[in-house]
């Protein structure tokens, strides 16, 4: 139980800290500032997905990484196409 609960706020501080730099972006002046930002949000949601398989002891070479860029790509849309 108490994994879980550390899985659980291990991965929604690292993925808050990964949505704050998304909006960084969003107020960014240069096109290559908001580049690098989204670049490091996603980096920061792969090491929150990392972070919760390492609690539970799991391969961190998964699929579930995949889920760490996400934030970067809805933040991608709001900085560049919306």
């Amino acid at each position: 139980m108490q994994t879980w609960v550390l899985s659980t706020l291990a991965v929604t501080t690292i993925l808050h800290l990964s949505a704050g730099v998304v909006v960084a972006a969003l107020f960014a002046d240069r096109q290559d500032a908001r580049i690098g930002l989204l670049v490091i949000s996603g980096l920061f949601g792969v090491v929150a997905v990392a972070a919760g398989l390492a609690i539970h002891k799991r391969s961190l070479l998964s699929g579930w990484l995949l889920l760490g860029g996400v934030p970067a790509v809805i933040g991608a849309y709001f900085v560049f196409w919306a």
